[in-house]
C-alpha cells in the first residue's frame, strides 16, 4: 500500500509539474451577453471585471480546463438605472451572489480550430450545464515578450430563467441570452 500511494504522489507531481497556465490578457478580452428587449430589439452589455485562466497538461490543449468569473457589480449596459436594476434582486442579485463563474468539464476538438467546450455556470447561486461553441487560434509567441499566446472566442447560449434571473415574460425580456467570451490568453 505503501509503494501505491508513493507512486500516485509521484504521478500527481508529475501532472502538476506539466501542467500549462494560460492567464487572461484583460487587455485584449472581453465578456459580453446579448438579450432581445420587446421582440424588438438586442440589447448588450458587458462585465468590466472578471478573470479567466486555461490549464492544460498537453500541448495540444486537448485536455484544457477553462475557469472564468465575473463581478456581477460591473455589469456594464451603457446605461447605469439599467445597470443597477439588473444589479438588483429580482436579477443577478449582486449583493448575495456577487460572481458568475463557469468551469468547463469537457473540451472536444471538432475540426482545425474549432472546438465544444461543455461545463458548469453559477449564476445567482444556482448551477447548470451550458456547452459553447469555441474558436482557438495559435499558438503564437509574442515579438516583444517572447512569450506563447493563444485566441480564444467562446460562443453560446443559455435561458436566464435556468438561473432565476428575472421573471419578466419573454415577451418584454427574452429568454435567451448569448454569452461571448473572447480574448487573448498568455502562457505563464
Amino acid at each position: 500500500m505503501k509503494n501505491f500511494s508513493l507512486i500516485a504522489f509521484f504521478v500527481f507531481c508529475s501532472f502538476i509539474a506539466s501542467a500549462q497556465v494560460w492567464n487572461v490578457d484583460k487587455s485584449h478580452s472581453s465578456v459580453s451577453f446579448e438579450i432581445t428587449h420587446m421582440m424588438l430589439s438586442d440589447v448588450s452589455g458587458k462585465f468590466k471585471v472578471y478573470d479567466a485562466k486555461i490549464t492544460s497538461s498537453k500541448e495540444d490543449l486537448s485536455d484544457a480546463v477553462f475557469e472564468f468569473s465575473a463581478d456581477v457589480a460591473s455589469i456594464d449596459t451603457d446605461n447605469e438605472r439599467r445597470d443597477g436594476h439588473l444589479q438588483a434582486e429580482e436579477y443577478f442579485n449582486a449583493a448575495d451572489h456577487p460572481k458568475i463563474t463557469f468551469k468547463s468539464t469537457s473540451f472536444k476538438k471538432v475540426s482545425g480550430g474549432k472546438y465544444t467546450m461543455l461545463g458548469n455556470l453559477t449564476m445567482k447561486g444556482k448551477t447548470a450545464p451550458v456547452t459553447l461553441a469555441v474558436t482557438l487560434k495559435g499558438p503564437v509567441t509574442h515579438p516583444r515578450n517572447q512569450k506563447l499566446m493563444i485566441g480564444l472566442k467562446a460562443i453560446g447560449e443559455l435561458d436566464r430563467t435556468t438561473f432565476g434571473i428575472g421573471d419578466s415574460p419573454a415577451a418584454s425580456l427574452g429568454h435567451e441570452v448569448q454569452i461571448v467570451v473572447a480574448g487573448e490568453f498568455v502562457k505563464e
